[in-house]
């Protein structure tokens, strides 16, 4: 197996559902008791920071009535007539997204932000997990809203759908950017996939120090850059672990496992039809070494047919940079988009 698929698997491991109780290694980040304080947190995520509020649509997932959560916020400033789709990663939901929210609506975008379903305020039902499917609910919010088009924005996990996204509904979307994406490469060869009860065991005895060493990956490059957002999505994950639905999102937190081993997306990114950028900070070391991130993000680009995929790498920030220098990463983000409204260069 390449050292690329070597480096999915550990990042899939980490990211994933089971990642926090995994992470048995030394923490990158001083050690801490672990806080008495938390309460038992509902895994419908209504503890959650949302900077806005959210609509339900009530949609059907294997003969499961479920509803799956978005937020839908008006522009701020004048409307340009385009709507940005913001498609979350792994260990969030749209709650972390503000700042970019704000600086999209203060440039007169129209933002959605989807809550997957297993993910923030929508439903959790115990069924399979895929893309395919994630892309579709995804859709059916836009139809719900009767949005003809998108620029979809997908960060970590949400890069990966943003790509299926872009192949399964190319007539839907106009511009793409990938934001520190995870599944850069194709991981399942040579590495047999977890048995599902072994990855839900191993997720039941997650605790706070176990996600707290999780979550403390995405600022290996800089310790310094942990901030109280880092530690309050800590305490939100944490809490969960506390409430008597545990089990629940446990069992869904193991089969989303499963789908981001089982459903890689890197075939996606040869049919993605339109201007394409691989963004983020060029310091996210979840794959290794930096060098070995920017590489595959540079392939990411190349591989967008028709000279349609360049890339931005922000130098000193890590997997999730709108959480540590917003104010480093939302302008070039809203430019790049800018660019499809006024229809100027990549």
């Amino acid at each position: 197996m390449s050292r690329y698929a070597k480096s999915l698997v550990v990042s899939c491991v980490l990211l994933g559902a089971a990642a926090s109780a995994a992470a048995q290694g030394r923490s990158i980040l001083p050690s801490v008791p672990t806080p008495t304080d938390v309460a038992p947190g509902s895994i419908t995520c209504d503890e959650c920071p949302y900077p806005y509020p959210s609509k339900y649509l009530d949609i059907n997932v294997y003969s499961q009535d479920v509803r799956i959560a978005y937020m839908d916020v008006a522009p701020s400033a004048a409307a340009n007539g385009h709507t940005v789709l913001l498609l979350h990663g792994n260990n969030f939901g749209g709650f972390y997204f503000k700042a970019i929210i704000d600086g999209m609506t203060a440039a007169g975008f129209r933002v959605v932000v989807p809550d997957q379903i297993g993910y923030g305020k929508s439903s959790k039902p115990i069924a399979p997990y895929n893309f395919n499917s994630q892309a579709r609910n995804t859709w059916l919010v836009l139809q719900a809203e009767e949005i003809a088009k998108v620029m979809v924005v997908g960060h970590s996990m949400g890069g990966m759908l943003a790509a299926r996204f872009a192949t399964q509904y190319p007539d839907s979307v106009e511009r793409v950017v990938v934001y520190n994406p995870i599944g850069l490469a194709d991981g399942r060869f040579g590495q047999p996939m977890t048995p599902i009860d072994e990855a839900y065991e191993a997720t039941l005895k997650t605790d706070y120090q176990s996600t707290r060493r999780g979550l403390s990956r995405y600022v290996a490059h800089d310790p310094d850059v942990w901030n109280e957002d880092f530690e309050l999505y800590t305490r939100i994950r944490y809490s969960w672990t506390l409430s008597a639905d545990w089990p629940r999102l446990a069992m869904v937190q193991s089969l989303i496992g499963q789908m981001l081993y089982g459903d890689p997306v890197v075939y996606d990114w040869a049919h993605i039809q339109v201007p394409t950028l691989a963004f983020g900070g060029a310091e996210d070391l979840l794959l290794g070494p930096a060098e070995t991130f920017q590489e595959r993000m540079k392939v990411l680009a190349d591989t967008v047919p028709n000279g349609n995929g360049s890339i931005l790498l922000l130098p000193g920030l890590g997997h999730v940079p709108h959480l540590e220098e917003p104010e480093t990463v939302v302008p070039p983000l809203v430019a790049y988009l800018l660019e499809g409204v006024t229809g100027g260069s990549r």
